[in-house]
């Protein structure tokens, strides 16, 4: 039993000692830190850590952190070096203080609970809004609406939701097969004003390659008065005028992870690339949501981190072309290059909404995601 305990204990040491090597303090770091109102567990370790998504197995090797999240504003983080890299933590007074997230979650609840990516034949033959009280074009909250195709039972809640965005992936010979159902979405119920932005084909449509999802937008919540077909619900709140065409689906309420641990994949899928980002014309910086072309059929699960790198360039050698005409002949491909981290913050099945979390260049679709470095 001792000699099990032993081994044990030694297996602990090394594994520490990994982490420590893997994630060591910046040259420059400071001797303490005081935490403050408003910073971020990435943020924090990025002023004294290389790698700053190292952070949870560094500080959960210290018997001071239980829960690295648990770390509030006045606590001051001590850096030393016994045996190796190691944090320490001096927690101080804080009754009422709200925990330091690892991520800006207040930027993220749109996001978060506002948005679903889901199969676009799942979409397209789900219950739908056929009329409105009075025969109204528009529904607002207090009135009765009329749905086909539901199932269930009186008292029932649903969630109302609009399409948004198909997202589309690079695969070229997939090109278009999304197409029909997007259009067919489309004449019923125009999709809102999506977040996202894609380059576009010649044909004006959105993406390269096969559907990847459709993403739909929760509006409102309604519950069910009487069944029958259709069916009368009783619209509860909504975000903007429902009309004919909304889609009707059953509410969401798993609540969304509030902690959130940096991890490397096991693996990374030849297919990985950013296909979106939200709010922002031509490309995505620190703290922007971008879409990933990964999801939960590749492993991926919330807090995998990844790097992004842009493909090099291809340019002329002029040396090789043996040419005094510069611009001409032999061509070379330049290495990729790293611009930036994104850490996957919600799944869904072949997609997934990754943060921008920290970076040197800014990231354009088609960016490749690789190991994190």
């Amino acid at each position: 039993m001792i000699r099990k305990l032993f081994v044990l204990l030694a297996g602990m040491l090394v594994t520490v000692a990994v982490y420590a090597a893997g994630a060591q303090l910046r040259a420059n770091h400071p001797d303490s830190y005081t935490v403050r109102r408003g910073d971020t567990l990435w943020a924090i370790s990025a002023k004294f850590l290389a790698k700053p998504w190292l952070w949870p197995e560094i500080w959960q090797a210290n018997p001071q952190v239980r829960n690295p999240h648990l770390i509030y504003p006045g606590d001051v983080l001590n850096l030393s070096f016994i045996n190796g890299t190691r944090l320490r933590l001096e927690p101080g007074v804080h009754p009422e203080g709200e925990a330091v997230p690892a991520i800006p979650l207040s930027q993220l609840k749109m996001f978060l609970k506002d948005m679903r990516v889901m199969d676009s034949n799942t979409v397209s033959s789900a219950p739908y809004v056929v009329g409105l009280e009075e025969a109204r074009l528009r529904g607002t909250v207090g009135q009765n609406i009329y749905v086909r195709g539901l199932q269930g039972e009186p008292g029932q809640r649903w969630a109302i939701v609009r399409p948004t965005h198909v997202f589309r992936g690079f695969d070229q010979n997939d090109a278009g097969k999304a197409d029909l159902v997007g259009h067919e979405l489309d004449s019923n119920a125009a999709m809102v004003n999506a977040p996202w932005d894609e380059e576009t084909r010649n044909d004006g449509h959105y993406g390269f390659g096969g559907d990847l999802g459709l993403e739909v937008s929760v509006i409102g919540t309604a519950e069910t008065l009487r069944m029958g077909d259709p069916s009368t619900l009783l619209l509860l709140d909504a975000t903007m005028e429902i009309r004919s065409g909304d889609r009707i689906m059953p509410v969401d309420d798993t609540p969304y992870d509030p902690y959130y641990y940096p991890h490397p994949p096991k693996s990374v899928p030849g297919n990985a690339k950013v296909v979106a980002f939200a709010d922002a014309m031509d490309a995505a910086g620190p703290h922007q949501v971008v879409v990933l072309s990964i999801g939960a059929r590749d492993g991926v699960d919330n807090g995998q981190t990844f790097s992004i790198s842009e493909p090099g360039e291809t340019i002329h050698d002029d040396v090789a072309s043996n040419s005094w005409n510069r611009g001409v002949g032999k061509t070379v491909t330049l290495p990729d290059e790293y611009v930036a981290h994104v850490m996957v913050f919600r799944t869904f099945d072949r997609v997934s909404y990754g943060l921008v979390m920290d970076g040197l260049r800014p990231v354009h679709v088609g960016g490749r995601l690789t190991m994190p470095q």
